[in-house]
């Protein structure tokens, strides 16, 4: 199984960028992780929001297969326990599915099309985090996630 994560903006704290290459190492293992960081949109630059979020759409799209499951990370999505998550990586990877794909927006979300696309909308919280944040966040739950899935310990 492939794990892409297409993320709108770069980690440019060389401290995330550590914390993430430990996270890639530890997956590395169980899945192949594959990060896309595509330019985010400079909201000086841009006339609205609307607008910002379908130019970041349209360097995102390229990067999804037709046949990729697509979750999107979204506030409105829904909300699973670590082991619930777990769970539905190993549903997805049993079901013959080959690749799931991480979307994470930028500052003014994801547009439409995007959320269109999407198999699932996951949520981290109610509250709203930087892109940095979630794909670290996301990172983890994942590593945990194949933990889990294998009884392995980390997980508590």
């Amino acid at each position: 199984m492939q794990i892409k994560i297409i993320s709108t903006g770069k980690l440019k704290e060389k401290s995330y960028q550590q914390i993430s290459d430990e996270f890639t190492k530890r997956i590395r293992p169980y899945c192949s992780e594959k990060i896309i960081e595509i330019q985010a949109e400079n909201l000086k630059t841009v006339s609205t929001e609307k607008i910002a979020r379908e130019k970041e759409a349209q360097r995102i799209i390229p990067h999804i297969a037709d046949d990729d499951f697509v979750i999107t990370l979204e506030i409105e999505g829904k909300t699973f326990s670590s082991e619930e998550f777990a769970q539905k990586i190993k549903q997805l990877s049993n079901s013959g599915l080959s690749q799931i794909t991480f979307i994470i927006g930028g500052a003014t979300g994801l547009d439409e099309s995007i959320k269109q696309r999407s198999d699932l909308a996951l949520s981290f919280s109610k509250m709203t985090f930087t892109h940095q944040f979630v794909r670290l966040i996301l990172e983890e739950q994942i590593y945990r996630a194949f933990k889990i899935i294998n009884n392995e310990p980390y997980h508590k």
